[in-house]
């Protein structure tokens, strides 16, 4: 099974791609769309979509997992997070992948064994069990952290049986078959 995870941003929007062989992980890619450079808000949403596009067309994943919106304090900054979110689903979608949604804490839990671990050691985590050279660009090694977090949980949805797979955030499991 290969995985792209995505950590959406409207400023820098992170994915990693993950590819299982048996209990193995294998790294494919990681990289960053960067769109500081655009105009106005919406080339930014353009340049999400497009950068994500050339992604799934190079590496053809089977799945794709989605970091979800963490809601703060500053509503603005949460809508536009929710718009780059909504491009790269859009991405995947126009691909005709599967998308499957993980909040942040089930992320760190799956990668770290902790929910409320810090980038630091999701950074450093991800950079040991995938044998990477270095520790990936913050927004990147989140991205591949979420690929390692959907892998670990399909595993697990899988022994669990069918009424854990048709949960409200994995109800996309019912026709899934990678």
């Amino acid at each position: 099974m290969r995985v792209l995870g995505i950590d959406p941003g409207s400023r820098i929007t992170g994915y990693g791609l993950v590819e299982q062989h048996g209990s193995r992980l294998v790294h494919l890619d990681n990289g960053a769309i960067f769109t500081d450079k655009a105009k106005n808000f919406p080339d930014r949403l353009k340049l999400i979509f497009e950068g994500l596009s050339r992604v799934i067309s190079s590496f053809a994943p089977d799945v794709v997992a989605v970091e979800d919106v963490y809601v703060s304090e500053n509503v603005r900054a949460a809508l536009k997070l929710g718009q780059a979110r909504g491009a790269a689903i859009a991405a995947a979608v126009h691909a005709g992948l599967p998308v499957f949604e993980y909040t942040a804490s089930q992320v760190k839990q799956a990668v770290v064994g902790q929910g409320r671990a810090g980038k630091d050691q999701v950074q450093k985590m991800v950079k040991a069990l995938l044998s990477l050279p270095e520790i990936a660009q913050a927004d990147a090694s989140d991205a591949v952290a979420v690929a390692i977090c959907h892998i670990n949980s399909y595993q697990l949805r899988l022994q669990a049986g069918p009424a854990v797979a048709t949960s409200r955030r994995a109800s996309s499991w019912r026709n899934y078959k990678p």
